[in-house]
């Protein structure tokens, strides 16, 4: 997939989270998706190709980058809890929304219980 389809995939998935909001910062090539003003998702456009920076486990990130060339550590992110998906040839569009979710799922887990807008343990294992 290209990049600018990741981008669409990944924004078409994030707007249909319970509680996400869309917030365009000054500068016009960053879009950052939030949950009750917490980020789950960016995207902007680097030197060479548009991007997608999500939040996630640890664990599944370096397992994540270990498995898919176009999966690398946040840009301008913690490395360690963060990942950037590039379009290329290794993500399809089930894995992009499911990584959106993940990441969703991970900051609204976050929350104090009474700001959820969902359960994130069980919100929408199926993206």
């Amino acid at each position: 997939m290209d990049a600018q389809e990741l981008q669409r995939i990944a924004g078409d998935r994030a707007v249909d989270l319970p509680g996400a909001d869309l917030e365009q910062r000054v500068d016009p090539d960053w879009s950052v998706y939030k949950v009750r003003g917490k980020v789950f998702l960016l995207m902007t456009n680097m030197p060479a190709s548009p991007v997608v920076i999500l939040k996630a486990d640890p664990d599944n990130a370096a397992a994540l980058r270990e498995q898919y060339p176009d999966i690398t550590p946040g840009y301008h992110m913690n490395k360690r809890h963060w990942i950037t998906v590039e379009g290329g040839g290794t993500v399809d569009e089930k894995l992009v929304k499911e990584l959106v979710t993940d990441s969703y799922r991970l900051v609204v887990g976050g929350l104090p219980k009474s700001e959820r807008p969902v359960d994130p343990t069980t919100h929408d294992h199926s993206a």
